[in-house]
């Protein structure tokens, strides 16, 4: 990922050290053109950034369902709460066609 540190600590390379376009390609090894691109800009104002486009995937349907069963079972003790595998086949039992690992990753970072 590219952030401002990294156009600022080309941008010295070239301007303070005075570095080649080669050695500061060998040492961040950024393409060429992108180095060129960020030194020749007059200056940058604005952190590059990418959108991503939200879309909706096959766990979304079934989100409120298992932050609901999440919840619940935060409330019992550690031996009563399901297991991301049997929440999984509950989602299974109302419709979910998607894959296990989905819902184990939800389930984790949740």
């Amino acid at each position: 990922m590219i952030t401002m540190d990294m156009i600022d600590k080309v941008r010295r390379l070239r301007l303070r050290d005075k570095l080649s376009l080669s050695e500061i390609v060998r040492r961040t090894g950024i393409s060429r053109n992108t180095i060129k691109k960020w030194v020749n800009q007059e200056a940058i104002l604005t952190p590059p950034s990418y959108e991503r486009v939200s879309s909706h995937g096959v766990l979304s349907r079934f989100e409120a369902t298992l932050v609901e069963a999440l919840t619940a079972d935060a409330k019992r003790i550690k031996r009563e709460r399901r297991s991301a595998r049997a929440l999984f086949r509950q989602l299974q039992a109302q419709g979910y066609r998607g894959g296990h690992t989905t819902v184990y990753y939800f389930v984790a970072n949740w």
